[in-house]
């Protein structure tokens, strides 16, 4: 399949892009060669090859998602610049 800048027009048109003629030209051309490298892809032979899932294999790093309470209000209200005893107090932005 070989793609002109008709058909880049119309997929700029379902994305709402505005191309100059320049650009659907040079686009389908890109559009083309990615497309001939995958067609050299698809002609290697792969034939024994086992499917490559990671190179590396590792264990998920997840923890337990526990709720916990690592520090009081006080200790996280000490390094505001102003609270009220409960809450931050920060300046009103509109």
């Amino acid at each position: 399949m070989q793609f002109t800048p008709e058909d880049v027009a119309k997929i700029a048109k379902l994305a709402r892009l505005s191309l100059s003629d320049e650009k659907l030209a040079a686009f389908a051309g890109q559009f083309n060669d990615i497309l001939g490298y995958m067609e050299e892809l698809g002609q290697a032979d792969t034939a024994g090859v086992e499917p490559l899932y990671s190179p590396v294999e590792q264990a998920p790093a997840l923890r337990e998602d526990v709720a916990r309470k690592d520090f009081d209000r006080a200790e996280i209200l000490a390094n505001a610049p102003r609270t009220d005893g409960a809450f931050f107090i920060v300046p009103k932005i509109v």
